[in-house]
């Protein structure tokens, strides 16, 4: 009987496998992804001198060939024309899982319209990374990778997202940190953020505060290394009772005061003994 913890390796079938890897504890490789790395015929790869290294460290030795955004449309053909001929391709990111703010969507998009097999070999991923450490609401959050370069363009792409209820996720690098906490503080308001960096390594870190409180903080003048950005939702403002009269009467005509009431707490979040009290006297005075 196969065992349930240490599974034997399976005959690894021609296709194109996106294969995530380490952000940077290379302990994070997984077992699959070093099973299709040994099974595969090239590794496409951002950079052929950091993906060496990291096949270095497995004990791999692949042939590489280069797919970014510059070369990728010269290399396609010669990439669907091994898929076409039986051959396993494995491709890699620098880091973390492929496709994501990564040029391999237009292959993996290119491979499945040719009727080529794709197959993803999940793994490290940042963003899953900083969205556990950050402390902030998971169940809704919206990646959106790297801002604009340029003052006005962030502002305006930060505010594209600033009523989206749910929480966001941005990429980011040390020498733009602050400028652009100032941005997301102007464009979103003040929210609870969480700002992470050097994910899965020794000196892993995640400053949380507002973003009036993270600007100010020393450490985040011009941090080193690449950064993971998690900033929580809007607020759900209470709505107001201004038109609660309005929508107790409306609701008394179809539900009993006690169901009323139940209703509209929830929804204008007021005691229900309050306004069960209210549609009492609603009705008193409608009979009256």
């Amino acid at each position: 009987m196969e065992s349930l913890f240490a599974p034997p390796p399976r005959p690894v079938s021609p296709g194109l496998y996106i294969v995530a890897t380490p952000i940077g504890n290379l302990r994070d490789i997984t077992l699959r992804a070093l099973d299709v790395l040994r099974a595969a015929d090239v590794v496409l790869a951002e950079d052929t001198r950091v993906a060496g290294k990291l096949l270095a460290a497995y004990d791999l030795k692949k042939k590489l060939i280069r797919y970014d955004d510059h070369v990728g449309p010269k290399v396609l053909p010669e990439i669907l024309d091994r898929l076409r001929s039986g051959e396993v391709i494995a491709q890699i990111s620098d880091a973390g899982t492929p496709l994501i703010s990564d040029p391999g969507f237009r292959l993996a998009a290119e491979a499945q319209s040719a009727g080529l097999k794709v197959h993803p070999i999940p793994g490290a991923s940042s963003v899953l990374a900083a969205l556990c450490l950050s402390g902030l609401p998971t169940d809704r959050f919206l990646f959106a990778g790297f801002a604009p370069n340029k003052s006005g363009a962030r502002k305006s792409f930060f505010a594209g997202f600033a009523a989206q209820a749910a929480t966001l996720v941005f990429f980011e690098t040390g020498p733009r940190l602050h400028e652009s906490l100032g941005d997301m503080l102007a464009a979103l308001g003040d929210r609870e953020a969480c700002v992470c960096r050097e994910l899965t390594k020794l000196y892993e870190t995640g400053h949380r505060g507002r973003l009036s409180v993270l600007i100010a903080d020393p450490a985040l003048q011009e941090p080193k290394g690449e950064i993971v950005i998690v900033v929580a939702p809007p607020l759900e403002e209470a709505p107001s009772t201004d038109n609660l009269d309005e929508a107790l009467k409306l609701a008394l005509e179809s539900y009993s005061p006690a169901d009323a009431a139940r209703q509209l707490s929830q929804m204008f979040g007021l005691p229900r003994k309050l306004i069960y009290q209210k549609a009492l006297e609603m009705q008193g005075k409608a009979r009256g």
